[in-house]
């Protein structure tokens, strides 16, 4: 298997090396979402969205701050498309803020064994929800190398890819914005992840997103 990527226009491919076979618990794939409703209505609106969606092969854990979600990328980017969409139904105005986190050397779950270097995965796609919505998202590449890594070229990159996939809806203060339906949202940002992931071991994400807001929209 060999890794491309392009960096800033220049495309650079990767020769694979061998690698110990590791599970996503293994590498610490996850994330943590906190998802927030403002309506008087909340609870509910949370718990049936949490529980109506598909938890197989995930390991997920809700505490009173946030919800744990532990898989393979695809999987855990379903699960948090169907608990968002679910609760966008109810037409309240909420938040979602998710930071996905793979290849941490420091994991809870998880003690990667010498020498495993950046392992890639597959892109994720996820079925459209058609629910609008808005996000910031920021990527962080780690374990690059310290001073002598290069963190932006991989992250302007993720983001040429926001923009070939129509989501690219400008840039502030430390995040990029995106703009699109749900599902388009998600896998834009997980994507980037995933792809940085093929080159750097420890990447994190996050990103807030928010659908239903009353305040208008600058198009």
């Amino acid at each position: 298997m060999r890794c491309r990527i392009s960096y800033g226009g220049a495309v650079t491919t990767n020769p694979a090396a061998p690698r110990p076979a590791l599970s996503p618990v293994d590498y610490g794939v996850g994330a943590r979402f906190t998802l927030s409703v403002y309506d008087s209505d909340y609870v509910r609106i949370i718990l049936d969205a949490l529980a109506g969606a598909n938890r197989d092969g995930l390991t997920i854990e809700t505490s009173d701050i946030s919800t744990f979600v532990g898989g393979t990328e695809a999987r855990v980017l379903e699960f948090l498309r169907e608990v968002i969409a679910a609760a966008a139904a109810s037409g309240a105005h909420l938040s979602a803020a998710a930071l996905l986190s793979r290849g941490c050397p420091g994991e809870l779950a998880c003690a990667l064994p010498d020498g495993v270097a950046a392992l890639g995965a597959e892109p994720v796609a996820l079925a459209p929800t058609g629910v609008r919505a808005r996000a910031h998202w920021s990527l962080y590449p780690l374990l690059d190398g310290g001073a002598n890594g290069d963190h932006m070229s991989p992250i302007y990159a993720a983001i040429e890819d926001a923009k070939s996939a129509g989501v690219y809806a400008g840039s502030d203060h430390f995040a990029t914005r995106l703009d699109g339906d749900l599902a388009e949202v998600l896998a834009t940002a997980a994507n980037g992840w995933i792809g940085v992931g093929g080159v750097v071991q420890h990447v994190t994400t996050h990103l807030t997103v928010s659908i239903n807001s009353p305040s208008p929209i600058a198009e």
